[in-house]
């Protein structure tokens, strides 16, 4: 049987988990309490240095939002982890860990006694902690699976070419055209612009842009409609060892009426619903028919961001605000211009990254803009000032 006969037929059918949601959370100097307004499967625990922070999953959860805090504990925050697992992260003034905790009788409230603590006890491990067996969540199950031999993705994808001086001393930054080949992206109700098409004229434009004023180095992940893996995309950046990479992108939202660009960072917590849900459809471009082609691990990425991503997540997001700063001056952006989710594309954990949402392809004016060669301009324009601003203050800094 051919192999696209074979992957028409794969299947992943599951049942959804029974999931509780978040409505209240309390976190004081000695105890934390998380009440849900249905049942959850279970709940872990875990401390984080630098900065110091405790995490909690929420297996068969559904995030909320925020939470109240006091003493130690500066802020809450909470997010989509992955559709069965919410994560609630709590940002402490010193160090601390969860000494002990349980559910209460109806599986319906989670209290965990915390304590300070020095560094060395931080980062230890998970506390795990089961609601009542009588009182707890049915998690998912698999009722059938065909598994396909697909392989792993190509480690080593054809490298692009690099624009611009030939002085390796020059930045190099990598422009990353968003979906392509048989993922188009969004599609534009108003004349059926495909983002797949939007993104590559407008990484082209920056290219050319960047490459007119000879400051900077430049590359394409493509510069032709070909699919990439996500890890492909950020892959590129690291084996050419890009100062800098964005992906470029043109989503489409429910409301006709929403318009304007906006400029993601990575968080292990989405700032936002609509920022968890964006960075969860985009992160799909992995799967074809159930089978994930990245390859890549929760554990694994959540590695990458809690140990090694730390300095690299702030660079990115100082960039963020510069893009936004130089970038509505020529186009217009959100109210909330930087937003922050768990997006592929981002994690990789040398290379400063983000995600420039450019506009909405569901809104006629933005598909004007962005469909037309002057709003491309006017985007290249303000991107291109915005690297070349960023790698000024980087070489006066010096």
């Amino acid at each position: 049987m051919p192999l696209t006969t074979i992957l028409a037929y794969s299947l992943l059918v599951t049942n959804p988990a029974y999931a509780g949601s978040v409505n209240r959370i309390d976190a004081s100097d000695s105890q934390i309490t998380v009440s849900f307004d249905d049942l959850v499967e279970g709940a872990s625990a875990f401390s984080l240095v630098g900065p110091n922070r405790i995490a909690i999953d929420i297996q068969g959860g559904k995030a909320g939002r925020g939470g109240s805090a006091s003493g130690m504990i500066k802020a809450v925050r909470q997010g989509q982890y992955d559709p069965n697992t919410a994560r609630i992260v709590f940002d402490l003034d010193r160090p601390a860990v969860v000494t002990s905790g349980a559910f209460s009788a109806d599986g319906k409230n989670l209290i965990l006694r915390l304590q300070p603590a020095g560094d060395h006890m931080m980062g230890n491990g998970r506390k795990s902690f089961l609601p009542p067996a009588s009182f707890r969540a049915e998690p998912p199950k698999k009722s059938y699976s065909v598994k396909v031999p697909l392989g792993r993705p190509a480690d080593k994808v054809a490298l692009p070419k690099i624009h611009g001086p030939n002085d390796s001393s020059r930045p190099l930054v990598v422009i990353d055209a968003g979906h392509g080949g048989h993922d188009p992206g969004a599609i534009s109700p108003h004349g059926s612009q495909r983002e797949k098409n939007v993104t590559l004229a407008i990484a082209r434009a920056i290219r050319d842009r960047l490459v007119a004023s000879g400051r900077v180095r430049v590359a394409l992940t493509r510069d032709s409609d070909k699919y990439l893996v996500l890890q492909e995309r950020y892959g590129i950046a690291r084996r050419l060892d890009a100062d800098l990479f964005i992906s470029i992108h043109a989503d489409a939202a429910g409301n006709e009426d929403a318009s304007g660009a906006t400029v993601y960072t990575l968080s292990e917590v989405a700032s936002d619903r609509e920022a968890s849900k964006l960075a969860a459809r985009e992160n799909k471009a992995n799967i074809i028919n159930g089978v994930n082609l990245g390859g890549a691990t929760r554990e694994v990425s959540s590695i990458l961001i809690d140990l090694t991503q730390r300095e690299t997540m702030n660079v990115s997001a100082d960039f963020a605000k510069i893009l936004h700063r130089e970038g509505s001056r020529a186009m217009t952006f959100r109210s909330n211009p930087h937003r922050f989710a768990s997006f592929v594309v981002l994690k990789a954990p040398d290379t400063p990254s983000v995600l420039f949402e450019t506009g909405y392809l569901t809104n006629k004016n933005d598909v004007d803009f962005l469909g037309s060669r002057a709003g491309q301009a006017k985007v290249a324009n303000g991107v291109a000032n915005a690297i070349e601003t960023h790698f000024a203050r980087k070489l006066a800094q010096r």
